[in-house]
């Protein structure tokens, strides 16, 4: 069986206020691609790539551009001949996000041709997964305020967004220890804002906040100072954009320069982040599952990852929360504290919602 075609669909949804991160990074709204694979049969695979200029240099024209690229030599392969579409996707380098997609649409359209299911397939044993929510860099009120409106919409795990002010990073989540207690757990997301003379202090002091652990305080060029901050043992340290790609991950592990990794199925689609998953907990560190600002679509992607026994941590499945509305024909279910992975299974994207949020 045969790939027909491929499609690529841009669209965009508003966020409720704005996501900030790192020194200068922020979004407003949700500028996807639903990336789609046909088959001669008819039979259609889906997945979510979100652009992120600032991250890995793609934009909606770069996906559109590499996908239009690969699918001449991707039309000539069967669809099970899943070595063969890895030699092609791996063939490019960089473009992490349309290869992502592509990976995961390839695999929605050749599971359902078999008549089975994503999670039948690649899935794991848990149901029901703890679920983190990304909360941007904003005023204090702010952060407060969104904060509570995830909070009563059943979330118990925060991952804040620091490293612009350490100051208002302390009063952030001192302001979160004393409103919400030991019912929310914190752990904190630098994106590389830190730097070496600065880093121990300021992990200090989150740890005694009540911060769990620290994603990439430093920046990822760094490695040997990287490597010696861990080896301190202040927070344990998550590895997010040090680790795109496994061979990233090989670098990573040899350096011992983190504790937990954090594998993101929107660039890694759903063959590199198993294969992550697996190295990971081989060399006997913690795991979770990251999101890229997903909608509904990507998160029951990334859930699907999250139900494997490899990961250990909560895993960033709540980002729907933030969005103002979706392209799927509902949205998943969160209950204090865990995302219900058994009802979101049941959701699909929604054609008119998708055309209603469609941009050119």
């Amino acid at each position: 069986m045969k790939i027909s075609s491929l499609e690529v669909i841009p669209y965009r949804l508003a966020l409720q206020g704005e996501l900030a991160w790192g020194k200068y990074s922020r979004l407003t709204a949700a500028e996807h691609c639903l990336v789609r694979v046909a088959l001669i049969n008819g039979t259609l695979g889906t997945a979510e790539a979100p652009p992120r200029p600032s991250i890995y240099g793609e934009t909606i024209q770069g996906i559109r551009g590499i996908v239009e690229y690969l699918e001449p030599r991707l039309r000539e392969l069967e669809i099970e001949d899943a070595a063969g579409i890895h030699d092609v996707l791996s063939s490019v380098p960089n473009n992490n996000c349309a290869k992502g997609a592509l990976d995961m649409a390839l695999w929605d359209a050749r599971v359902k041709m078999r008549g089975s299911s994503l999670m039948a397939e690649l899935g794991g044993n848990q149901r029901q997964i703890l679920a983190s929510y990304i909360l941007g860099i904003g005023t204090l009120p702010n952060m407060m305020l969104e904060a509570r409106r995830v909070i009563a919409a059943g979330v118990r795990v925060l991952k804040v967004k620091v490293g612009r002010n350490t100051k208002h990073d302390l009063e952030v989540i001192a302001a979160m220890r004393t409103e919400f207690g030991s019912a929310v757990q914190l752990y904190a997301d630098s994106n590389e804002t830190l730097s070496a003379d600065s880093a121990p202090l300021a992990l200090e002091l989150m740890r005694e906040a009540g911060v769990l652990y620290v994603e990439e305080p430093l920046p990822v060029r760094n490695i040997r100072a990287r490597a010696a901050l861990r080896k301190q043992q202040i927070l344990p340290i998550i590895a997010d954009d040090s680790c795109f790609t496994p061979l990233d991950l090989e670098r990573e592990l040899d350096f011992e320069t983190f504790d937990i990794l954090n594998v993101k199925t929107a660039r890694n689609g759903f063959t590199n982040s198993l294969r992550m998953m697996q190295m990971a907990a081989a060399a006997g560190k913690g795991v979770m599952i990251g999101s890229q600002a997903s909608t509904t679509l990507g998160t029951i992607h990334a859930a699907i990852m999250a139900s494997h026994a490899e990961v250990t941590h909560q895993s960033e499945l709540s980002f729907f929360l933030k969005l103002e509305q979706d392209i799927t024909t509902r949205v998943p279910r969160i209950e204090n504290g865990y995302f219900d992975l058994e009802d979101a299974l049941g959701i699909v994207v929604d054609d008119a919602k998708l055309e209603a949020a469609r941009i050119e």
